[in-house]
């Protein structure tokens, strides 16, 4: 009786031991995917919105499978490779806006939801393509920050807008671009800055020695009383340029202010001990990360559909003061 007592016992056991494997089977089978697709992987912001989606995944119960998609080519066999992994949906930052049509055709032949972050995707006439959810920098409002931190340290320093001039980099050619630097010049007249005193310099390409050319371009036309300079672009590189043209010609540091926008190009600078290049505003990509995520799972889970644009404003000027303690935050300081 006890035998048998124990042989029902033992089935009883294993039967349950089963069901508790099937089902965790079955949970994992279940087990939301979500796609995160970044066009620069070694760069430390793609790192850190990689980092925050990870606690997302961690914090939701999904599981991140994270893709590096440096050209057009892999961004297409990667929307495969999720497809063919369960991945129900994904978030991209393109490494060209112009794949968006291409990007859109092939997550719907997979079925997969797709949200950009950062970069917003164009159609073939190179308009925004504000069907699909996007998440990223709200470019004027960030580019008025940007102004009314430059006027604020101008007058900290006392300057008189008679002998205050600004240089401003623009790239017309890309809608946040032209945004940006909008932005940052409505910011300056509001601050007093004179209309006459703000000299424009068209960028050919965007980086360091393109934007020293355009503003040395500029510097040309200043008249023989500037005798202080406002650097503006619409990231940190086509600041820094702008800095580096005004060592060229004379300028002593202590007379220009500029002031980028990104903060992870601009460390290296930072950490000198005096420069033209006074900070940079640092936007949120562990905000980013986090929250892309977030949707993505809501939507596959829930159905909820994110915004067609979140704008995302939240910026933190960095200077020599606070650079490494603010980058030290976000996990951006190495």
């Amino acid at each position: 009786m006890k035998r048998r007592f124990g042989i029902r016992t033992l089935c009883s056991t294993a039967l349950a031991v089963t069901a508790f494997s099937l089902s965790s089977a079955l949970l994992a089978a279940d087990a939301v995917k979500i796609g995160f697709l970044v066009k620069q992987a070694e760069e430390p912001w793609f790192q850190t919105e990689w980092a925050f989606a990870e606690k997302a995944a961690k914090d939701k119960g999904f599981e991140l499978i994270k893709i590096a998609v440096p050209d057009g080519e892999k961004t297409l066999s990667a929307i495969d490779s999720l497809a063919a992994n369960g991945a129900k949906g994904f978030v991209i930052c393109p490494p060209d806006v112009s794949l968006g049509p291409a990007i859109m055709a092939k997550a719907k032949i997979n079925d997969l939801k797709v949200i950009a972050v950062d970069d917003r995707f164009v159609d073939a006439s190179g308009k925004f393509m504000e069907n699909v959810p996007y998440l990223g920098m709200a470019a004027f409002e960030v580019g008025q920050k940007q102004g009314a931190a430059m006027a604020a340290e101008a007058k900290k320093r006392n300057w008189d807008w008679k002998d205050t001039y600004a240089v401003v980099n623009t790239y017309n050619e890309l809608d946040t671009g032209k945004k940006r630097t909008d932005g940052s010049v409505d910011a300056l007249k509001k601050a007093g800055m004179p209309e006459d005193h703000i000299l424009f310099a068209a960028l050919k390409t965007l980086d360091v020695p393109g934007s020293m050319d355009a503003t040395n371009s500029a510097l040309v036309k200043l008249p023989s009383a500037a005798k202080n300079l406002i650097i503006g672009g619409m990231n940190d590189n086509t600041v820094l340029g702008g800095v580096r043209a005004t060592e060229a010609a004379g300028f002593a540091a202590t007379n220009v202010i500029g002031i980028g926008i990104n903060g992870t190009d601009a460390i290296g600078e930072l950490k000198k001990p005096n420069s033209g290049f006074f900070g940079s505003m640092l936007p949120s990509p562990h905000i980013e990360g986090y929250k892309t995520a977030e949707m993505m799972y809501e939507w596959i889970t829930t159905g909820k559909e994110p915004p067609m644009y979140t704008a995302m404003d939240d910026v933190t000027l960095i200077t020599r003061e606070n650079f490494k303690q603010e980058l030290e935050k976000i996990g951006l300081w190495n």
